[in-house]
This record gives structure tokens, sequence and C-alpha cells, in this order.
């Protein structure tokens, strides 16, 4: 009988917008269970619900009527994300089932989780935030142990662009956070500010592996122009400096995701658009030999 084990947890996290963690993550998933053969569950932690709005709608803007007659069950059920935290923050012992009401198949190896309004009213309410901190652990126990859905190799989280309750309980408990960057004069500075806050926040719990990466690098005869390779080497400079200070394992992966008009359309035209796919490869690649190392 083999034993079951759970997902390996990557966490795309940016306090900035705009800097395209909801598409790499959404890109990453996608290359994964499809070039890589492994069962991928991606969960839209965001209230934004950026995510889960781009794969749920069609190119036309109209709402795809799958996901949609698949959403009302699941609120009828009571089988969303925000219902999952209240069973676990409720009365004693965690009674919440896992099946295909909770989850939402995209294609046969890339399951997901959507965001719902409710969470907007997760920091509003009095939540422990000791007892939050074990969420996403406690979650994904329920999912590997479910004999309703299959074994998943890797779960990848889209976190909101604020530290809440559930980044906490993410970022405490995952085997890897992602920080994308863009090549601007926000990467040099907002880099430093997201590593000091990271450990501030999740101390005293072990900080997990950080990797940074360039996402919308600008291309210039099959590499980098001039200027992103500068704002390249100042994040370099500021995530060693931050990493030595603090004592994190932070490594810079040196993968651009590339700057092109069809990665705008990646999530809602239902894949990584194909001059995307060597950029992406890439990227995982460095993703898992680092959290091999």
């Amino acid at each position: 009988m083999n034993e079951k084990r759970p997902p390996k947890t990557i966490a795309t996290i940016n306090f900035k917008g705009g800097v395209g963690k909801t598409t790499v993550t959404w890109c990453l998933g996608d290359l994964i269970s499809t070039y890589g053969n492994s069962n991928v569950i991606l969960f839209d932690l965001d209230a934004q619900m950026s995510l889960t709005q781009a794969i749920t709608l069609n190119e036309d803007g109209s709402l795809y009527r799958k996901f949609s007659d698949w959403s009302e069950r699941s609120e009828r059920r009571g089988k969303t994300i925000f219902k999952a935290i209240e069973a676990y923050t409720g009365k004693p012992g965690f009674e919440f089932g896992i099946n295909y009401d909770f989850i939402y198949r995209i294609t046969d190896r890339y399951h997901f989780i959507p965001s719902v309004e409710d969470l907007y009213w997760l920091e509003l309410d009095v939540w422990d935030r000791e007892k939050m901190q074990g969420f996403i652990r406690d979650i994904m126990g329920k999912i590997t142990w479910s004999k309703n859905v299959p074994d998943y190799d890797y779960a990848l989280f889209d976190c909101p662009p604020s530290f809440t309750l559930l980044s906490f309980s993410v970022l405490s408990v995952c085997d890897l956070i992602l920080i994308p960057v863009n090549p601007d004069f926000y990467a040099v500075k907002g880099v430093p500010l997201i590593l000091n806050t990271l450990q501030l926040r999740i101390e005293p719990f072990p900080i997990p592996k950080i990797a940074v990466f360039m996402n919308k690098a600008k291309p210039y005869g099959g590499s980098m122009t001039k200027e992103s390779r500068f704002y390249w080497g100042q994040v370099e400079r500021v995530c060693s400096q931050a990493a030595s200070k603090a004592g994190l394992n932070v490594k810079c992966l040196d993968t651009p995701i590339y700057d092109r008009v069809a990665i705008k359309r990646a999530v809602t035209s239902g894949g990584v658009p194909p001059e995307f796919v060597n950029d992406f490869k890439n990227l995982w690649k460095g993703i898992t030999e680092f959290l091999d190392e």
C-alpha cells in the first residue's frame, strides 16, 4: 500500500498590485498539470477574486455555464472556502467533508478552490489568530486523506496583496514562497519590505524557502533589455543583503517571464500560450531544484 503524502505547497505573494502574481500562479499550475503530468490543486485566497473571475469567464466576459452551475451547487451545500473556515473556527472538531462540491475540476489533472465574496469579512470578525494558523495545514490534511478526490502532487496558493489571516495560515506552513517582481523601481524597494514583513508576521514559525523571479521582463535579442537586467541586478543585491541580515533562505531565480501581449489572455483562453511554455518550464525547473535542495 502506497503511503499518503501531502502535496508540495507553493504560495505566490506580492504586496503590490499589477505584478502578475495571479497570472503566473495560474500558468504554473497549467504547465505542471499539462506538461508535468502532475495533479495540481489551485487556491484563490484573495477576496478580490481576480483569479476566480478570470478562470470562470469566457473571453467575451460572460460567465462560463459549467462553473456557474457548479458554484450555485457549492454555495447551496455550504462547500466554500469561507464555510470551511467557519467550520474550522467554530465548534470543537473540524467537520468538513471534501468532495467535488468543494473542489472544481478545470481539467482532469488541474483542480481549483475558488474565492468567495465572504472572504471580505474575514478580517472584520473576531478570529483566533493562533487557531487560524493551522487552517491551511488541516484543510490540506483533509484533502490528502479524502477518498473522493485524487492525490495531489502540488498545491498552489494565490495569496491576497495584503497580509491577512489566510496569508498567515498559508505562509507559516507552505514549502515555498514565490515572489514575482517587475523591472521597476518598486522591485528594488519592495522586496526587502516583503522579506522583513514575512519575518515579523510569521515568526516564531519557521520561514519557508523564498524564491524571487522577474516577471514582465522586457525582451531584447533573446534576453532581457539592459534596463530589465539593471533592475534584476538590484533585486539580487537587496535579496542577498536581506537574506544575510535576517538568516532567510532566499534564492533569486534567473528565469524571467518575458512581457508579451498574449500573457494577458492566458487564463481566459484556457492554457499557457505556446510562446510562454519555455519561459514557464525554465521557471518551474528553477523552483523544483530549489525545493529539492
